[in-house]
């Protein structure tokens, strides 16, 4: 008698990852409503404080400044707590330096709670993207970079949403506290969901599977810095970060005085042009990162599938020359939004090219290092812009050098790594 085998469809995968990248999305988000507040109430704390151009200038380069060092020992701390307890650490710094803002008056108490914020935001980006590295294979970490990424513009979107309600009811002190209060609920969200995917209870057999798909196991001791930098691949990114990182960090920062000094916006109006911008470059983020990934699925190399992408990014932040000379406000808007977009696209990718160069257990410590390079040069650019603006009252130089400086950089980063699929140092 032959006895029948029941068949079984294939098990699918579980979609843990996914809810990773989720929690991923709204500590990204969280980080930026906190850098942002300053921004959006600084017209009017300029007036009510009094301070120069060139001091706050110097107010966003003490951000700069501690985030870069900040990142440059967050990666290695991240690469040794692990992930679940480096974010726990970093979220209840920057959370408590957010509400500690409201405790200032001059501009020096600002730029103490600025060097406070930037210490624990230095934690978010080395500790996301080494989640990335751990819950998902090659092929899909650009898009999930990409996505988690996107939350840099919707807190920039949140917060012009969220602060100048807050602000003229309450007072501002009162933006920067509930504001800061934001990050306390997500930790708890983080602390039950999140656990090692290897031994999840919502992860199944093929889900697991497919994050280890591509994994190179490697008992390796991990890299220390001095061996990272010492590779051409690491500054390949790095410098691509220090040229492009300060032009976001000029967006944030001065679009809504750039608003306000060029189109006469007022707290109360000036909402709406910002969130359209933010939306506009969170269309760029999650783009950049599916058109890399699908490259890569259409059988392209990992060298064309990278560069083509931020070849795309660098040629569609050009326009963006023009703005300076625009009398009307909505055509400005939109040129800045599709050059934030290009921006996003472009950030999403390099970020991608560290777990493509290095293996997961390094991943901490490159991502803080590329990151430092990047808020080196965004500390070096907002002290300019204060002097420029203090000086000239034009942002139109501003503007020339955001429009070119991603295809030098892309010119930089071919030259250093001519082929990324062959590269091993």
């Amino acid at each position: 008698m032959k006895l029948e085998t029941q068949y079984s469809p294939p098990q699918k995968p579980t979609f843990m990852r996914w809810w990773v990248c989720a929690l991923l999305f709204f500590a990204t988000t969280i980080n930026y409503v906190d850098r942002q507040v300053l921004a959006i109430l600084a017209p009017q704390l300029q007036k009510e404080i009094g301070w120069t151009e060139i001091e706050y200038g110097y107010i966003v380069t003490a951000f700069q400044l501690s985030y870069a060092v900040g990142l440059l020992l967050a990666g290695k701390l991240i690469d040794f707590l692990g992930t679940k307890r480096g974010y726990i650490l970093s979220i209840i710094v920057w959370s408590l330096a957010a509400m500690s803002h409201a405790l200032a008056r001059t501009a020096m108490g600002f730029g103490i709670a600025r060097l406070a914020l930037g210490i624990g935001e230095s934690g978010n980006f080395p500790a996301a993207i080494k989640t990335i590295a751990e819950w998902f294979p090659r092929k899909e970490r650009a898009l999930a970079t990409g996505i988690f990424n996107s939350g840099s513009n919707i807190g920039a979107i949140a917060a012009p949403l969220l602060v100048p309600v807050i602000a003229l009811n309450f007072g501002w002190q009162w933006a920067f506290i509930l504001t800061g209060l934001l990050g306390f609920i997500w930790l708890f969200f983080w602390i039950k969901m999140v656990h090692n995917p290897e031994n999840h209870p919502s992860v199944n057999a093929a889900e697991a599977n497919l994050i280890k798909a591509d994994t190179v196991f490697d008992d390796e001791k991990s890299a220390s810095l001095w061996e990272i930098i010492r590779t051409r691949k690491v500054w390949a990114i790095a410098i691509g970060k220090f040229m492009t990182d300060p032009i976001w960090w000029f967006f944030l920062y001065w679009l809504p005085k750039f608003l306000n000094t060029t189109y006469g916006l007022q707290l109360d109006k000036i909402g709406v042009p910002l969130i359209v911008a933010y939306l506009i470059a969170d269309v760029g983020s999650i783009g950049g990162g599916w058109l890399s990934s699908k490259f890569l699925q259409m059988g392209w190399s990992l060298n064309a599938s990278r560069k083509t992408t931020l070849l795309v990014c660098a040629l569609l932040v050009i326009p963006i020359y023009w703005v300076s000379g625009m009398a009307q406000l909505w055509p400005a808007v939109l040129l800045i939004g599709l050059g934030m977009a290009a921006h996003t696209g472009w950030s999403a990718n390099m970020y991608t090219l560290a777990t493509d160069f290095f293996p997961k257990k390094d991943v901490g410590t490159v991502v803080g290092f590329i990151g430092m390079s990047g808020a080196v040069g965004g500390m070096l650019m907002a002290s300019a812009t204060g002097h420029l603006l203090e000086a000239t009252g034009s942002y139109k130089s501003l503007f020339v050098v955001a429009a070119s400086m991603y295809g030098i950089a892309l010119l930089i980063i071919h030259l250093i790594v001519p082929n990324i699929d062959a590269v091993k140092s």
